[in-house]
């Protein structure tokens, strides 16, 4: 038996810490005296105040500890890997967010007449019914400020992902201030969320809705579901949203392939949607020659994202770029409806 001051040199947890989990039935001592009331610890127990203290330094709370120390290890370790996810998640929107700040600030220090560019977008949208779905759920915009894709579920689909889309549109004519456009951003995808449940019953209908908002020197974005936004600079091309689905949840967490995911029974399964979660909101700075896609699943479920590079890559004009996009969606099959929206910035 260790006593508590031994116990906790070689586990790295402070005598308090050990006081405290035994307080909450994290790391109960082996014996306590019933006289004095000194807590001793046994060697093997060593293995899981060393878990404990390793997951404390990752971050995690006493309550998901406590989750991750009753599985078995393989268990424990899909557990802690999907945690580290939602923390790199979290930590992207934190890290734009600061990007911002500073530029923001750096910006009003700057000297008038420096950087007299001026940035703004060139755009196309298109969206098309596909080779198989009787109608079209799809919802695809774009504007001088305003870019959009809405994909439409259940009966009632193509009014909700249409009232998502038009609940924005009063951001493509008003100005917008870049302090507070995440802001602004937020409020309007509130009203879309309400504009939803007027038309379309949220029991059985929903839609996805990914959008960027232009200031004229950033891109706000916001996300929810699984249609996607990609950004194509210097050749590369790189998604900037995470999908809300089952199939991603898996690849979060080890559980399957990227590869694997594409041939998934619940791969259009989403677990959030307009009506039903928090969409993601992050900001882009942009530079002159980027190009942006937003696309509904219709496309990315059958196009692979190197052959949607090419295709963004060989047409130089967005309204070029959007068609062969949708014909490449259709000459796949076209299982589904299927949008897309471009933009330059110039």
């Amino acid at each position: 038996m260790l006593t508590i001051g031994a116990f906790a040199r070689a586990c790295r947890l402070s005598p308090k810490a050990l006081r405290l989990y035994d307080e909450l039935a994290l790391l109960r001592p082996a014996r306590v005296d019933p006289d004095s009331g000194y807590r001793y610890y046994a060697v093997a127990q060593l293995e899981r105040a060393r878990l404990v203290a390793w997951l404390r330094r990752l971050g995690m709370p006493l309550a998901g500890i406590r989750d991750v120390c009753a599985l078995e290890p393989a268990a424990a370790a899909r557990e802690i890997r999907a945690f580290w996810a939602r923390v790199e998640a979290e930590t992207a929107v934190r890290r734009d967010l600061a990007g911002f700040l500073v530029d923001h600030l750096a910006a009003s220090t700057a000297v008038p007449g420096k950087d007299t560019t001026m940035l703004e977008l060139r755009y196309a949208a298109h969206s098309d019914r596909g080779r198989v779905r009787p109608s079209n759920q799809d919802t695809a915009y774009a504007g001088t400020r305003l870019l959009a894709v809405a994909d439409g579920f259940g009966p009632a689909g193509a009014p909700a992902s249409g009232a998502a889309v038009e609940a924005l549109r009063f951001l493509d004519t008003e100005e917008v201030p870049a302090g507070n456009v995440l802001n602004l951003l937020e409020e309007a995808v509130r009203g879309a969320t309400d504009a939803v449940r007027d038309v379309a019953d949220p029991g059985e209908n929903g839609t996805t809705l990914t959008a960027l908002l232009w200031t004229g020197s950033q891109l706000a974005l916001v996300h929810i579901g699984d249609s996607r936004a990609y950004l194509l600079r210097d050749g590369g091309l790189f998604r900037i949203t995470h999908d809300h689905s089952v199939v991603q949840s898996l690849i979060d967490e080890g559980r399957l392939t990227p590869e694997e995911a594409g041939s998934h029974p619940q791969r259009a399964m989403l677990l959030k949607a307009l009506t039903t979660g928090t969409p993601d909101l992050k900001l882009h700075d942009t530079r002159r020659g980027d190009r942006y896609l937003l696309c509904s699943d219709g496309l990315t479920a059958v196009v692979p994202e190197h052959r949607i590079r090419e295709l963004l890559t060989a047409h130089p004009e967005p309204e070029e770029a959007v068609r062969a996009l949708v014909d490449a969606a259709n000459e796949a099959g076209g299982p589904d409806n299927v949008s897309c929206v471009v933009a330059d910035v110039v």
